[in-house]
């Protein structure tokens, strides 16, 4: 389920096809039907004022591009077609960019994984499609229109993995951006080899790396800090940032359309690499995008500024809670205008949550002093672990929470409180609670989420049974209304830097290093008072 940025449709997926509802009337105005197909993922963008694209997955792991226009849907493109059984691609997830102008597909093969990211002809497809309404076509015959076709702008392969024994050929090499690729694929090979060792039984190991790697990518807008950022399409993703499992290093490429004698298959070279002191376990993205924060091993939060490209910060988020399960910016900023002016002051609030189901806030930022702070503990019983937390951008310093148990409820991540519980009718359920169902509506401040008649009810009847559609609106109740904000950017997004020069760049670097010197200092001898601290440890326990 997903709703459109304007709030005015609403997008299911079901066994069948796919489903437009208009999100105020809650009735259906185009319904796209194909017999034996269940679709398990769906999203919804706005293309044009009256044109929406739609990308969806079916339980095959077919993926496709669809159009929402003139209350029809139509069919414009399918991602991974099938064109040899023996050669059957899977596509593992499928994201489009806000606006539609690009798709990022993740598709698997014969054991291999890849990134396909295309560029999406938004302006012919518009053209194409009025030009099929014009044509006395019925338009309450959601049919396939023949539109362009879709391009291949990038296609990522995961880094190579190197063996050992030519570690050393593989990694002398004067190209510092192919280094760091061959040092991070000599990394997971080595981490492969240290694992086998691990387990080997009667001379026969298990080869743990027959498990192929995934990827997470996150579409990047304008930053300012790239020649050329200045003349992309407002709105419109001018990169892609890319980590794959068991990697410690951030990629970004450029989604400039490839030269037309160069083939798409020639894997790129990312424009700009992010390199991290351990293993990236998950990422998130500002709604801005400006900051890339990064959760990796051993507890460890790394935040990167794309305006200066450098880190934000590297904070230790907890001594205990070692494992990161995922990460989220929590859409707070200061109400004072001043601040918004203070580029040095701004401040970063991230929640983290633990795969032990314990969850912390980050505040963090240049010039700042960084601050964690524990907002739930570990749940003793397994019914407590929050399945969802998700930012509510209408609402500042809220989140969501769905619990493995079907709880739902609103809690203040700055001030650490619950606001609110949200509880169906007493004859439902939450649908799977393991994985919820839901949309939020940005502009009607509302919630949709999908609910079930409860067993231990008596139905009266078939429909009874069936799937409801539960709606919570946020915008009446007066314990909410203290929190509801407008949704226009935050003060920091609307004054962003913008410069056409790496030489800009620099200088915004150097003005934030200078700001930051008292930070920088307090933090190094902070660092070796740890040092000195770990070092007696280290004695005493080989002392004793």
């Amino acid at each position: 389920m997903a709703c459109s940025e304007d709030g005015r449709y609403l997008s299911l997926g079901h066994s069948g096809g796919l489903s437009v509802w208009c999100a105020s009337s809650l009735i259906c105005v185009a319904e796209w039907l194909q017999d034996r197909m269940e679709m398990t993922s769906v999203q919804m963008t706005s293309m044009a004022e009256t044109a929406y694209l739609l990308g969806s997955i079916d339980d095959m792991g077919v993926a496709r591009v669809f159009a929402y226009h003139s209350e029809a849907i139509h069919l414009l493109s399918v991602i991974n077609i099938m064109e040899d059984i023996n050669r059957r691609s899977i596509c593992l997830t499928f994201e489009l960019s806000e606006g539609g102008d690009y798709g990022a597909a993740s598709i698997s093969c014969n054991g291999a994984v890849w990134l396909e990211v295309y560029h999406f002809p938004s302006e012919a497809w518009l053209k194409e499609l009025e030009m099929a309404v014009s044509q006395q076509q019925d338009p309450n015959l959601s049919g396939d229109v023949k539109v362009s076709s879709a391009a291949v702008v990038i296609k990522i392969r995961p880094p190579a993995e190197t063996a050992p024994e030519g570690s050393l050929e593989v990694l002398q090499t004067t190209d510092i951006l192919t280094h760091c690729l061959a040092l991070d694929g000599h990394m997971s090979s080595r981490q492969w080899v240290e694992e086998q060792s691990f387990n080997t039984d009667a001379g026969k190991a298990r080869e743990t790396n027959d498990s192929p790697k995934h990827c997470t990518q996150h579409f990047l807008l304008p930053c300012g800090q790239f020649p050329g950022d200045s003349k992309a399409k407002a709105g419109s993703p001018v990169a892609v940032c890319v980590w794959w499992s068991g990697s410690y290093n951030l990629l970004q490429y450029l989604l400039h359309k490839a030269p037309k004698n160069k083939p798409v298959d020639v894997e790129p070279l990312p424009d700009v690499l992010w390199p991290n002191a351990n293993e990236i376990i998950c990422s998130a993205v500002s709604r801005c995008t400006r900051f890339v924060a990064l959760g990796l091993r051993d507890a460890l939060l790394s935040v990167w500024d794309r305006h200066s490209g450098s880190p934000l910060s590297v904070v230790v988020v907890s001594a205990t809670d070692r494992v990161f399960s995922r990460l989220q910016f929590v859409d707070y900023w200061p109400s004072s205008a001043d601040d918004s002016h203070n580029f040095a002051a701004g401040e970063i609030h991230l929640m983290v949550v633990c795969k032990n189901g314990s969850i912390h806030t980050v505040t963090t930022g240049r010039g700042t002093e960084s601050c964690t702070m524990q907002l739930t503990e570990r749940p003793k019983d397994s019914g407590d672990l929050p399945i969802i937390t998700a930012s509510v951008p209408f609402l500042q310093g809220l989140s969501l929470v769905v619990q493995r148990n079907g709880k739902m409820f609103l809690q203040d991540v700055i001030n650490k409180t619950t606001v609110c519980f949200l509880i169906p009718p007493t004859t439902h359920l939450l649908a799977t609670p393991c994985n919820p169902v839901y949309a939020l509506n940005t502009k009607q401040y509302t919630l949709f989420i999908r609910g079930d008649q409860d067993p231990s009810c008596s139905a009266s009847s078939k429909e009874d049974c069936q799937s409801q559609l539960f709606i919570f609106h946020f915008g009446k109740p007066d314990i909410i209304k203290q929190y509801t904000v407008s949704l226009p950017d935050s003060p920091r997004q609307q004054n962003a830097f913008n410069f056409n020069t790496l030489e800009e760049a620099c200088n915004l670097y150097l003005q934030q290093r200078a700001l930051s010197v008292d930070e920088r200092n307090k933090a190094l001898m902070q660092t070796w008072k740890q040092l000195q601290e770990t070092a007696v440890m280290v004695q005493q326990k080989h002392g004793s």
